[in-house]
């Protein structure tokens, strides 16, 4: 015992700096407080509240098909494996051997002593099975293994966290893809009544009540206009490419998109629970809490190496050196070894230390990435709160004064046709009323947009809290309190396997 104490090398007070943040610890702001409180968390299909059958559509394809999630299921496949291999360490190992040799012995006794294989051919054989097993008594396997499990748990939120930005952003897409639609509206039916006031403006010069210089100013805007027109045809099939290319699919299957259809009456509203249970529901979050768990084990692990370990190694076999081809089966030939194999650092030039160290501050790596990622949520979901609310009163801004644009116009036209205003009045009127009814457009779109962010700021529906690790779970072995696991997420069996596909469940 002495000699194994002496034996152990000292960590020289080596251990973590950093802390995990309590998300119920942070000031969420005064526009969470404000936001209604009613709401449940999104569901995994948030994106039907648009109520577009086609978007529902490429969003079941762009899951099928998309090569960034192919490719992130993968590496949560990888990890899995890589967890397994952890686990075989756990269990005992049973190898086998055998040799079978042909020897032609010299005919030279100085070689291998007096006897009778002097240029003689023999068969030297041998066949053995060994078993080996590793006690682990400071728990650095185990601890290694549960770090393995805990790296594919992170790649399985990671592998969600994928979906739900891809989620996120083909919605985006498809809701820029609407209003590109909606643009070029507003554009050709600018181009039609451009078109009749040029008409007008001809026709009261033909009558001799007008000037060539009105008929000049109606046709002025006419190649502008085919200009937007032809730009908004341009960004619509653009839309197309991206969508297709979001789905996993070449351009031509844009090509048989219709025009969106929509709607979107959901009330902006947030979890009750909100931000005590964005641990469980965020995937990035989920990812980092778990990325943390796998780097405490990792100081677990780096600490058990400044213990001894013992091994259990036996063999068991049979050896013959000449005599026929199968003569080491011979009962006479057997033999075996049994006993433990201890080994205990002594003098390793500051090398554990410095894996402890390294261990030590890839945990605090990790840990800052967390409480980042936590900041990063709240700010993301109180900046979709303040910009929800602004779009919807500058909607309705929008929307009266595109009404009052579209009156000034009306009024400027019939006076133009009765000869009260000049042309100018109607270009000015005109143009106030098309910049109104874009930026009505455009706003309403930024409002479904922004909901789409908002479902994504929120986890987009991932399960439920008990995906994440728990607070103990986060922290080393040797810095655990006592105290029962967080309620923020209670923690998920060791053993139990990663989803692949970072699904709902």
């Amino acid at each position: 015992m002495s000699l194994i104490i002496a034996g152990c090398a000292g960590t020289g007070g080596i251990a973590p700096q950093r802390q995990a943040l309590e998300p119920a610890s942070l000031d969420v702001g005064a526009a969470v407080r404000a936001a209604d409180r009613s709401a449940n968390w999104p569901d995994a299909d948030w994106w039907r509240a648009y109520g577009d059958p086609q978007l529902d559509t490429l969003m079941a394809d762009a899951v099928a098909g998309n090569p960034t999630l192919a490719a992130a299921d993968a590496r949560v496949r990888q990890a899995q494996s890589l967890a397994g291999v952890a686990a075989a360490e756990l269990a005992p190992h049973v190898t086998g051997n055998l040799s079978v040799t042909r020897e032609h012995w010299p005919d030279n006794p100085l070689y291998y002593g007096p006897g009778t294989l002097a240029n003689q051919n023999t068969w030297n054989n041998t066949g053995t099975l060994g078993l080996s097993y590793r006690l682990d008594l400071w728990g650095g396997d185990e601890r290694a293994h549960e770090q393995a499990l805990d790296a594919a748990h992170a790649r399985a939120a990671d592998a969600r966290a994928a979906r739900l930005e891809l989620e996120v952003n083909l919605a985006r897409a498809y809701v820029d893809f609407s209003k590109q639609f909606a643009l070029r509206d507003v554009a050709v039916d600018t181009l039609a009544r451009q078109h009749e006031l040029r008409d007008l403006a001809s026709r009261r010069l033909r009558g001799g009540i007008g000037t060539q210089l009105e008929v000049s100013q109606a046709e002025a805007p006419l190649p502008e206009y085919e200009r937007q027109i032809e730009a908004l045809n341009e960004a619509i099939e653009l839309d197309r490419n991206q969508l297709a290319a979001l789905t996993g699919k070449g351009p031509g299957a844009g090509a048989a998109l219709a025009r969106p259809a929509l709607a979107l009456d959901a009330a902006v509203a947030l979890p009750s629970m909100l931000p005590a249970e964005l641990i469980g529901h965020r995937p990035d979050v989920v990812a980092a809490r778990w990325a943390v768990a796998g780097a405490a084990r990792g100081v677990d692990v780096a600490h058990a190496a400044f213990y001894p370990n013992i091994n259990l190694v036996a063999t068991l076999g049979g050896f013959a050196a000449g005599g026929p081809l199968f003569q080491f089966l011979n009962a006479a030939n057997g033999g075996w070894t049994a006993g433990p194999a201890l080994s205990l650092p002594i003098f390793e030039g500051g090398a554990l230390r410095g894996k402890l160290g390294a261990a030590a501050a890839g945990y605090d790596e990790a840990v800052e990435h967390y409480n980042a990622s936590v900041v990063s949520a709240l700010k993301q979901i109180a900046d979709r709160i303040v910009q929800l609310r602004s779009l919807d009163a500058q909607q309705g801004d929008a929307l009266r004064s595109a009404t009052a644009a579209q009156r000034s116009y009306q009024l400027a036209q019939v006076g133009f046709k009765r000869g009260l205003n000049d042309y100018v009045n109607v270009i000015v009127s005109e143009t106030q009323w098309l910049t109104a009814q874009q930026r009505v457009a455009s706003i309403r779109a930024a409002r479904l947009a922004a909901y789409a962010s908002l479902m994504g700021a929120l986890g987009g529906g991932l399960a439920t809290p008990a995906e994440a690790p728990g607070t103990d779970e986060m922290q080393p072995t040797s810095h655990r309190s006592n105290a029962h696991a967080s309620s923020q997420g209670a923690p998920i069996a060791r053993h139990q396997a990663a989803e692949p596909s970072g699904e709902s469940r």
